[in-house]
């Protein structure tokens, strides 16, 4: 989205459900319904935390669950920001299984956005997946990704 602006960018004003809500205007109602869905995926997000190299506060959408051996695991699965009228949804895939991806069954915005996002990194690339969330029918999208990166990643 063209000249957004991301909200939650002073450190010392931790973020309340009321200020996202506020930012957020008509979409926290989407906002609302992604993070009760989240709960069917196992996948629950962290404490908002300021991010110095970002300079704003973000949450992480997270898998949590315990081994055969009894050992608490986590795994970040998206990274969440907020921006006025709309959230973003970022993943973070090696460039190695974009094929992969492009093979899931999402969205032909979903698949632009994959086929169109250019690798980053020195040795190990990269590609950022990043959703603009303002309608209830994007969230699909998020949900089958988060699902591939909880069990292939």
């Amino acid at each position: 989205m063209n000249n957004a602006q991301q909200l939650l960018r002073d450190a010392n004003i931790e973020p309340t459900v009321g200020m996202i809500a506020d930012g957020l205007g008509a979409t926290n109602t989407v906002y609302e319904k992604f993070i009760e869905e989240l709960k069917e995926y196992n996948i629950s997000l962290m404490n908002w935390r300021y991010y110095n190299d970002g300079k704003a506060w973000l949450s992480k959408g997270e898998y949590k669950w315990t081994t055969a051996r009894g050992a608490n695991k986590v795994k970040p699965v998206f990274w969440l920001s907020i921006w006025e009228g709309f959230f973003k949804v970022s993943f973070f895939f090696s460039e190695k299984i974009r094929t992969e991806l492009l093979s899931l069954p999402i969205s032909s915005d979903a698949k632009e956005i994959i086929k169109n996002t250019e690798a980053t990194g020195k040795t190990m690339k990269s590609i950022s997946i990043i959703f603009d969330i303002t309608d209830k029918c994007q969230l699909n999208d998020v949900y089958v990704l988060a699902e591939f990166r909880k069990e292939n990643i």
